[in-house]
């Protein structure tokens, strides 16, 4: 397939480029910063802006999916910022026409109990919530679509490098655990769930999560 990928130089956004690289795809990977990307086969580095709406459809033009790992995590302000970028993500998507976007959501909008998420248990920390709250709010805007084919895949609680297995659970909207209490995903594992479902499309207009 010939994906565009925005964030690419992320933390989830160079797994998302290392797997679906080595699955042969054709990546246009759309970042501020090109040059600090490696150069590779079949990777197309693009300078981009995603507040620029305009110049990201023209950008976003030819390809068969949009993955979005987007995070406004670096900004001052981490939600506002969110926000905006994923509008214009959106409409940029909307604009050029693109088949499928697929985004990279939060655990924080996950359900721990029947109307309880996590974001807004006692415990949650402090200095991740902005940018919980702004996947959230994307996942509200996402589901408000009424064209657009999306897909969004929230981690478990934890994700952090570790190996790439191939073996993990599925969900919909309630946080997985496993036996021990754990709500945990390999980075390395998330990209491959996600490339799956670029593949092998099978959550159309829905959010899933994926963990141990």
């Amino acid at each position: 397939m010939n994906i565009a990928l925005i964030g690419a130089t992320g933390f989830i956004g160079s797994a998302l480029l290392r797997e679906a690289l080595a699955r042969g795809h054709r990546v246009s990977a759309l970042v501020r910063h090109p040059e600090k990307l490696d150069a590779a086969a079949n990777l197309r580095p693009v300078a981009a802006d995603v507040l620029d709406q305009a110049g990201l459809a023209e950008q976003l033009g030819g390809h068969d999916a949009l993955v979005s790992a987007f995070s406004g995590h670096a900004a001052d302000d981490v939600f506002g910022y969110y926000v905006k970028g994923f509008r214009a993500i959106v409409g940029a998507a909307k604009s050029a026409g693109v088949p499928r976007l697929l985004v990279v959501g939060g655990a924080g909008s996950l359900e721990v109990a029947p109307g309880l998420q996590v974001l807004d248990t006692p415990d949650f920390p402090a200095q991740y919530k902005p940018t919980a709250e702004g996947a959230r709010e994307a996942l509200k805007l996402l589901r408000q679509e009424e064209t657009l084919n999306w897909t969004m895949l929230s981690p478990s609680a934890i994700i952090a490098p570790g190996e790439r297995t191939g073996r993990f659970r599925l969900g919909s909207d309630q946080l997985l655990v496993n036996a021990a209490g754990e709500s945990r995903i390999s980075v390395e594992d998330y990209a491959v769930a996600m490339i799956d479902e670029l593949e092998r499309p099978s959550h159309a207009r829905r959010r899933f999560t994926v963990g141990y």
